[in-house]
């Protein structure tokens, strides 16, 4: 495909943007989504799924969704298995509430073709528009606040504290209790990631995120070399180096594939488990759009997100998709920011994405070899740099400023994207009308009706 053909199909000028660029945003992307290619297989395994069919079905719900995005809509963000939602789906509702595995997928299926209806419908897109700039602002920084609080955990320098909740990684108990050099180590280059990704984007170095990740993993297999790094199963600390030892076949997806059981789904529970799947993929998703477009200014005079019933198309088609091919809700990732922040702007970012996760299948061995405190750093430093976006809520009206700050401060310290949504809408729709505010504020009759959704949420489900 010569550049003449991307540019007719991708309008790379007029996104302002580059085949090269699009290319190293692509690859940024996957980068960091790739850890869900290692974790979604794991958590999707707890129940009794087939995590080898599991791994081909989210590379390919994965290349399948950011395929749709990018012809559907012309945008970078990528798709794959939601975090959240595959936990709800094995620990909540299979391990839990007792449901099979194949039941859960049914669940999954049909939030699909519901928000196929609600795409079409213009549903989803209403919902988008009716959300005030000041709430799209504050979710973009919540979101970069959110990723920032995943990458430290995955580099493990945050960690559980039974006195503060949270705390910093145990840096000297950790050279005493013999953890340092797996654990610690890793943290310790996550650290080391932050600050060379800082140097390579003071010193301009296209696709500096991306070398970011590639040199705190070769860092990594360097120490696991010498001694300095030692992996730990039981710990989660595993070895950096690829293990082709099984070669390079790709695992059957015949476990999972079409396994649909929809036998229970006139039952009452069945419909309780399959709106939460709903609820949540409906608002992340949309909160997800919100915050990367507005980093990107992709958003319009009137903070409308062009071309967005495509991008809600492609979501939706690709839930469904990813329930028959055998996996837990398909969305678009938070990470697609991550692409955003080296330039990507238009699908052919999105292409090479899903081009790496068909990739994936077939050098699995590589991938899964990048740890998680290799990726951490990346999603640190975009989270830094989505932190802008709060720059352009007004903070000397409170009626703006403080719901955009209570949906900033909800998304990593309450972990959900829809949280911060819920709790954002609520709040600016009760403080406005209290304050006497709202005919002045022009809230719109689906924010009302969106207030009132959220609070019967926390009530019934």
């Amino acid at each position: 495909m010569n550049n003449g053909l991307l540019e007719r199909v991708f309008h790379l000028s007029e996104s302002g943007t580059t085949v090269k660029t699009e290319i190293i945003a692509g690859l940024t992307t996957f980068m960091t989504m790739a850890y869900i290619l290692a974790v979604n297989p794991s958590i999707l395994g707890a129940s009794g799924m087939d995590t080898g069919a599991v791994f081909t079905a989210t590379c390919l719900a994965s290349a399948l969704g950011t395929i749709l995005m990018a012809l559907l809509a012309n945008y970078s963000f990528a798709l794959s298995a939601g975090m959240g939602l595959n936990a709800y789906f094995a620990y909540t509702v299979v391990l839990n509430y007792g449901y099979t595995w194949q039941a859960a997928l049914a669940a999954v299926f049909v939030e699909g073709l519901i928000f196929v209806v609600l795409s079409v419908t213009n549903v989803r897109e209403a919902i988008f528009n009716a959300i005030p700039a000041c709430l799209k602002y504050g979710v973009s920084c919540g979101i970069g606040l959110f990723i920032t609080f995943i990458g430290l955990q995955n580099a493990k320098l945050v960690v559980n504290n039974d006195s503060t909740l949270l705390g910093m990684y145990p840096f000297a108990q950790s050279l005493k209790d013999g953890t340092f050099f797996s654990t610690g180590m890793g943290a310790l280059l996550a650290l080391v990631g932050v600050i060379l990704t800082a140097v390579f984007m003071i010193k301009n170095i296209k696709g500096g995120i991306l070398w970011g990740i590639l040199a705190t993993w070769v860092l990594g297999i360097v120490c696991e070399l010498v001694g300095l790094y030692v992996p730990n199963a039981e710990l989660g600390m595993f070895s950096l180096l690829p293990d082709f030892s099984n070669g390079l076949s790709i695992p059957s997806i015949a476990p999972t594939f079409a396994k649909l059981d929809f036998s229970g789904i006139l039952n009452s529970n069945f419909v309780t488990i399959m709106l939460a799947f709903l609820f949540v993929d409906m608002f992340d998703t949309l909160g997800t759009l919100m915050g990367v477009a507005s980093k990107a200014d992709m958003l319009d005079k009137e903070g409308k997100l062009p071309r967005i019933r495509g991008a809600l198309f492609s979501d939706a088609i690709a839930t469904s998709a990813g329930a028959v091919l055998g996996t837990s809700t398909t969305t678009t990732f938070v990470e697609s920011a991550s692409g955003v922040a080296v330039g990507g702007r238009t699908g052919l970012t999105g292409m090479v994405t899903a081009l790496f996760f068909i990739l994936s299948l077939f050098l699995s061995p590589v991938f899964l070899a990048i740890p998680s405190f290799a990726t951490a750093p990346a999603l640190i430093v975009v989270g830094f740099m989505m932190l802008s976006t709060i720059l352009k809520v007004d903070f000397d009206d409170a009626g703006d400023a403080v719901p955009a700050f209570i949906a900033l401060f909800a998304m990593p310290f309450m972990y959900s994207i829809s949280e911060g949504i819920a709790l954002g809408v609520i709040s600016y729709v009760l403080i406005n009308l209290i304050s006497g505010k709202a005919k002045q504020k022009r809230i719109s009759p689906v924010m009302y009706a969106l207030a009132v959704i959220f609070i019967l949420k926390y009530v019934i489900l």
